[in-house]
């Protein structure tokens, strides 16, 4: 099957995920990348908006988990934000989802931590 990938990123998001206590009260910012395979049909070809998955539904779909529930581990949020996003648009056939954390409270000097996650429904 042939598909095409819809994605969108370095979405922000502020929340309160994270496995230490001040992480709870704190927040942070969190940035997620979506890789979205879809399979090639009608909005290749004739150019319908029907016939794929409307990216702004699917950053809500993103923000939404995001910014609920608490899970300590951001291999948990990406994970859930995956099976979301299938779960809404069963059109997916691979789901790559990377979450950001650049304020990790860890010592020594580094840009972010990063947790990718791939889930094919």
């Amino acid at each position: 099957m042939n598909t095409y990938t819809i994605t969108l990123k370095n979405c922000a998001f502020f929340a309160r995920h994270g496995a230490m206590p001040e992480e709870a009260v704190l927040g942070q910012r969190f940035f997620v990348d979506a890789e979205l395979d879809v399979p090639t049909n009608a909005a290749l070809t004739e150019d319908d908006l029907d016939a794929t998955m409307h990216y702004g539904h699917a950053f809500a779909v993103i923000e939404e988990v995001v910014t609920g529930t608490r899970r300590a581990l951001i291999e948990a949020l990406a994970q859930d934000v995956a099976l979301a996003l299938c779960a809404k648009f069963p059109m997916i056939r691979r789901a790559a989802i990377t979450v950001r954390k650049p304020s990790v409270p860890i010592p020594g000097i580094l840009d972010y931590v990063e947790v990718c996650v791939e889930h094919r429904p």
